[in-house]
């Protein structure tokens, strides 16, 4: 089993934490309630993924996000850029334990001074105890990404289906990279969609396949139990077309990709 991850979190607070949040990410965060939580992105001028977030609302004026991915401290020093007078105030912390506990209501947020609960329905995903990866599995069949630092930066939202964790808002009105994301979603155009799958082997997260020098595989999260490999993949439409059993093997690879489930956009 992969050694556990770690929390990369920070805070957005102050009188005008909500609105800057409003402006900067890529979800509604003007409507979660106080102990609530739920995904949101920020995204660059072209759309493309730079962070995925939990974004837990633990105070009125307080938002505590844990990374998908990423480093915390990288996002703050961006995201300074954009304060000018806003009264907000950005802090990284240190990277903190992740681990597994007793199902709680999704989108539901326990916080205090050592630890933050996130509800996720069949489990709670702990910051801040112990350590362990019983969450990734599955988080990984609820088709919720983690991406590897590779990865950053370099996904458009349907690519990794941030419109099936209501991650993305077409009509909150502007923040970086919305003309995309709405072009994407009422023009279409996307032709790279996030898979379930099982490989015949282990195979690094972050590995990225191509074909005549074009992109047709890249491995998101892979999760290793009882000597199976799981992983979300995002995949080009056309590598699909054809297949037999879903399954695809990479010759010179040596390794067979079996796809299980297709989220949409």
């Amino acid at each position: 089993m992969t050694s556990p991850y770690l929390a990369e979190t920070l805070a957005i607070e102050g009188p005008d934490a909500i609105a800057f949040a409003q402006a900067q990410l890529s979800s509604r965060i003007d409507d979660i309630p106080t102990g609530q939580w739920r995904f949101s992105a920020w995204l660059d001028a072209k759309g493309r993924v730079i962070a995925l977030f939990h974004v837990a609302r633990i105070a009125d004026d307080r938002l505590l996000l844990l990374l998908r991915g990423g480093r915390a401290q990288d996002i703050v020093d961006a995201m300074k850029r954009f304060v000018f007078r806003s009264k907000v105030t950005l802090t990284a912390f240190a990277p903190r334990t992740l681990s597994t506990s007793a199902a709680m209501n999704m989108h539901a947020v326990e916080h205090d001074d050592a630890r933050t609960s996130l509800g996720c329905d069949t489990h709670s995903l702990v910051i801040g105890e112990a350590s362990d990866n019983a969450w990734r599995l599955p988080q990984l069949h609820m088709g919720w990404p983690w991406l590897p630092d590779d990865a950053l930066n370099q996904l458009l939202p349907p690519m990794i289906s941030l419109h099936h964790l209501h991650a993305v808002s077409i009509d909150k009105g502007c923040y970086p990279g919305q003309e995309i994301v709405a072009r994407l979603h009422y023009r279409g155009g996307n032709k790279r969609h996030m898979h379930s799958v099982v490989l015949s082997r282990q195979v690094d997260a972050g590995t990225v396949w191509r074909s005549d020098e074009r992109e047709t595989l890249r491995l998101l999260d892979v999760v290793e139990q009882n000597n199976q490999y799981n992983a979300l993949a995002v995949v080009a439409d056309e590598l699909l077309e054809g297949l037999h059993d879903n399954t695809l093997e990479i010759v010179h690879e040596k390794v067979c990709v079996t796809f299980s489930e297709r989220w949409p956009n």
